[in-house]
């Protein structure tokens, strides 16, 4: 069994690519997210794909104080899940997609003894009516899904 370096929730960054996600990385992730704030934080920016939002328009959607804002964005940046650029004077801040994939990847990855497509994940993804499809899937003609 490998071992991993051990992190600190909230400090362990992204992972390393092409290695998966590391206990410690799920662990700091689902820390970032375990604050009602930045969950809030992240689903808005989930929603504001693929554009992103200003730090200015995060505060004023959730109606929460900079300096809050700056602290929660700043957790969710060291634990891998949000990203920021600078655009002029402003920083536009992105979720980082692929690393709720590899979050979500870590959580299911054992259902039902390897084989997570018996979970009905693919099921609860569509039921949760995000308007996303799952890849690879095209209703073909004259069949209703």
């Amino acid at each position: 069994m490998k071992k991993h370096a051990l992190a600190i929730a909230g400090h362990a960054g992204p992972a390393p690519q092409g290695e998966g996600l590391s206990p410690p990385h799920a662990l700091a992730a689902l820390a970032g997210l375990g604050q009602t704030t930045r969950l809030e934080i992240f689903r808005l920016l989930m929603r504001s794909e693929p554009d992103g939002l200003a730090a200015g328009a995060i505060a004023e959607a959730l109606g929460c104080a900079h300096n809050t804002l700056s602290s929660h964005l700043g957790i969710l940046a060291r634990c891998g899940l949000v990203r920021g650029m600078r655009d002029g004077r402003s920083i536009i801040y992105r979720a980082d997609i692929e690393a709720m994939k590899s979050l979500i990847a870590y959580l299911v990855n054992d259902c039902c003894n390897g084989h997570p497509e018996l979970c009905d994940v693919q099921d609860a993804l569509r039921a949760a009516d995000c308007g996303c499809k799952p890849p690879g899937r095209t209703a073909r003609k004259g069949t209703k899904r």
